[in-house]
């Protein structure tokens, strides 16, 4: 007795071009996968740092070296301090009836020096040693505005107000303040 093995399908074999995880011929495999996804995480990370250091335009002050180069003096600035933004404003208090009013602050280039580097300011004779001396028995440090060698100089005897909290760096939920490593 013959069989007929024509009319019965074949279950042990698999056509030729198939794959075994699943995925058959899709244009989507696992190593598609993976590389769309680096291709977007890279592209997410090169638009941080680029959209985070980019200035092109006045109004955005994006970064410490566009500040560093806005100072007064900056080559002095950088090596013997810090650049810095001064804000100037005028608060106007009221008592009968109590009131705060506070005029339209101005914005401008300045610098914060070391109390090391303090000697810069006097060999210049632009701050006398009893300047010097005040500012030095309040703990305080020397911070200005204006080029070193103009006539619109402004040097003031100024507090680093430890105080005052970088809630940018401050974490969520933190129980302890932030060490103080950035004395001037």
């Amino acid at each position: 007795m013959r069989r007929n093995t024509a009319s019965r399908p074949n279950t042990n074999s698999r056509p030729s071009g198939s794959r075994s995880s699943g995925f058959g011929n899709s244009m989507f495999n696992l190593t598609s996968i993976f590389i769309l996804g680096g291709v977007l995480i890279l592209g997410i990370g090169i638009g941080i740092a680029f959209s985070s250091t980019a200035t092109f335009t006045p109004s955005n002050v994006a970064s410490r070296e566009f500040i560093d180069t806005k100072a007064p003096n900056p080559e002095i600035c950088v090596q013997y301090g810090a650049s810095a933004m001064v804000m100037d404003t005028r608060l106007f208090v009221t008592l009968n009836p109590f009131n705060v009013y506070v005029a339209q602050p101005s914005m401008r280039p300045g610098c914060v020096l070391r109390t090391n580097n303090w000697q810069i300011l006097e060999n210049k004779k632009l701050v006398s040693s009893d300047q010097v001396r005040d500012c030095k028995n309040r703990l305080n440090t020397f911070g200005f505005t204006g080029n070193l060698e103009s006539k619109d100089l402004n040097i003031s005897c100024i507090y680093q107000n430890e105080a005052a909290k970088n809630f940018f760096v401050t974490e969520e939920g933190a129980v302890a303040p932030p060490i103080e490593t950035d004395r001037f």
